[in-house]
């Protein structure tokens, strides 16, 4: 039996489904929870909601809820707590209770869709596939296999994620992402794939690219900067985006500070370096952290910081030297000199 046709008859079983989402979902993360939403109501479930938690910041990806017209909740743990005996719970684009979602660590999950590193990954039905470049590959794989038509809402969602996800299948991108992209092409709206694909961009986002900009410190052909404060979350993987690009740089790891907490994004093609285990490491016993060889991210609780100082200034201060050291310490970077 194909693994289309094990998640068919777990879902047939199901008299609801909760797929829920990582904290602040990207659209490879929408589109796979609106893929198995369709699928699960193929299969009789009448009954699902797609749940998040965190912020839908990333101007792309408030662009991707409002055009594709997505309805979301806000996730609460009483959807996963009490819940029937035949109510099922879902993750795509993660994989680990209490890992990057706010679900209780420890509670049951019946359906895994992950194409993330991961470790003890526990489910009734589990497709984890690290080197698959898309969450969004394995569900179009799944809509293929069950002779489900998408219509063109959700195969134009699900191309988008695909691309956007492998930064136009230049990175992480596989065969498998070229066939369901070759697939999903005729059912596509080209209008409104171009509008997701050209959003606007915040003041917000251009000024803390711009902050990153000038904070930056190079070591070796590794980049290491910080945005500050923002209130745009995903402008650092953008800022992150940009910095590669610049001459002579392998390797960008730009943090700073949102709401509680601070968040990092890495970026590297240099086959010498594992960013994901550069966050995991640095930052294991303070934070979650993690990701694949060339793109990777992080979040740290700012409470951990709370003993130090409630001067903002001071604060920011202590934050870039703690971080920068103990990725200075990863990257082995000590007696490299400073740009």
């Amino acid at each position: 039996m194909s693994r289309a046709q094990q998640l068919h008859e777990l879902l047939a079983d199901g008299s609801e489904i909760n797929i829920v989402c990582h904290n602040n979902p990207d659209p490879d993360c929408l589109a796979s929870a609106l893929a198995l939403g369709r699928i699960a109501s193929e299969a009789g479930i009448d009954a699902h909601q797609i749940l998040y938690s965190g912020d839908i910041s990333h101007q792309q990806n408030r662009a991707f809820v409002n055009l594709l017209d997505i309805d979301l909740n806000r996730f609460e743990p009483t959807a996963v707590q009490d819940r029937p005996a035949d109510s099922l719970l879902a993750f795509v684009d993660h994989a680990i209770p209490g890992a990057n979602n706010d679900v209780p660590q420890g509670t049951p999950v019946d359906i895994v869709i992950d194409h993330h590193p991961a470790e003890d990954i526990d489910a009734r039905f589990v497709d984890h596939r690290e080197d698959i470049g898309a969450a969004a590959t394995i569900l179009t794989e799944y809509v293929r296999a069950l002779d489900i038509e998408p219509d063109t809402a959700l195969a134009t969602a699900l191309l988008f994620a695909i691309r956007r996800e492998t930064l136009n299948f230049l990175r992480g991108a596989t065969r498998e992402e070229y066939d369901a992209a070759g697939y999903l092409h005729e059912y596509v709206d080209q209008d409104l794939l171009r509008q997701l694909s050209t959003p606007s961009v915040t003041g917000a986002t251009l000024d803390a690219i711009a902050t990153a900009i000038s904070n930056r410190m190079i070591r070796s052909a590794v980049l290491i900067t910080h945005v500050g404060r923002t209130t745009e979350r995903d402008a650092l993987p953008q800022a992150a985006d940009y910095l590669a690009t610049l001459e002579g740089v392998e390797t960008v790891i730009v943090f700073g500070i949102a709401h509680d907490s601070i968040h990092l994004s890495a970026r590297s093609p240099d086959p010498r370096i594992h960013v994901g285990d550069v966050l995991r490491e640095a930052f294991k016993d303070v934070g979650s952290a993690g990701g694949h060889h060339d793109s990777a991210g992080g979040e740290i609780p700012l409470g951990i910081f709370a003993d130090y100082t409630t001067d903002g200034e001071q604060l920011l201060d202590i934050v870039e030297r703690v971080i920068t050291d103990r990725l200075i310490a990863e990257l082995g970077l000590e007696d490299e000199s400073t740009d």
